[in-house]
């Protein structure tokens, strides 16, 4: 679901509370100790589970009944636009089989290769060299290190679903202060 953003642009007249208003306690736990933005309702055997970024939203319950009473209670609350079933989250596409959920970055992926200019080359079996010395390097630094630091970013957000890429990903990030063309190359070939 997305929540009409209209508030991100309006000015606030009712006072908001960032944490609970004084003397407001609640023995029911709804909100997830792992995730600050999942929460959950269990109740009778139903279960509604509630992930929100910013303002978008996905709701997920063992009951369609359930789902469609909390969905409509939700629109009456809040201008918001129920998008069905989940495609994408921050650029995550997701994929639905008889075996479960799939996650992949595949137009991430292919918007990182395109913007080095990399959309025509062959893929390389491994992402790093084996006994790289990189830590050693003593090639020239980079005159911008900023190419390389969004580079970087890009490919820490794509090891999300490419946790094959992380050893590569987070060892090449220890230069992100002081790069060098070694680690710019080693960077491009992941």
């Amino acid at each position: 679901m997305d929540v009409h953003n209209t508030f991100l642009h309006g000015d606030l007249t009712e006072e908001v509370y960032m944490k609970p208003p004084p003397g407001y306690f609640t023995n029911d736990e709804k909100k997830s100790l792992s995730d600050n933005s999942l929460f959950f309702f269990d109740k009778g055997g139903v279960r509604i589970n509630i992930l929100i970024y910013v303002d978008d939203m996905i709701v997920t319950s063992n009951s369609n009944e359930a789902l469609t009473i909390f969905k409509g209670y939700l629109a009456t609350c809040l201008k918001m636009k129920d998008l069905g079933p989940l495609k994408y989250l921050l650029g995550i596409e997701v994929s639905r089989s008889s075996q479960g959920f799939y996650l992949n970055q595949r137009k991430y992926a292919l918007e990182i290769v395109a913007d080095t200019g990399l959309l025509g080359c062959k893929p390389n079996a491994f992402p790093l060299e084996q006994n790289h010395n990189l830590a050693l390097s003593k090639t020239p630094l980079l005159p911008a290190p900023e190419p390389y630091r969004r580079l970087l970013g890009r490919l820490i957000y794509l090891v999300a679903t490419r946790p094959d890429l992380a050893y590569c990903v987070h060892f090449l990030a220890q230069f992100m202060k002081s790069p060098r063309e070694a680690h710019w190359e080693a960077a491009l070939r992941v």
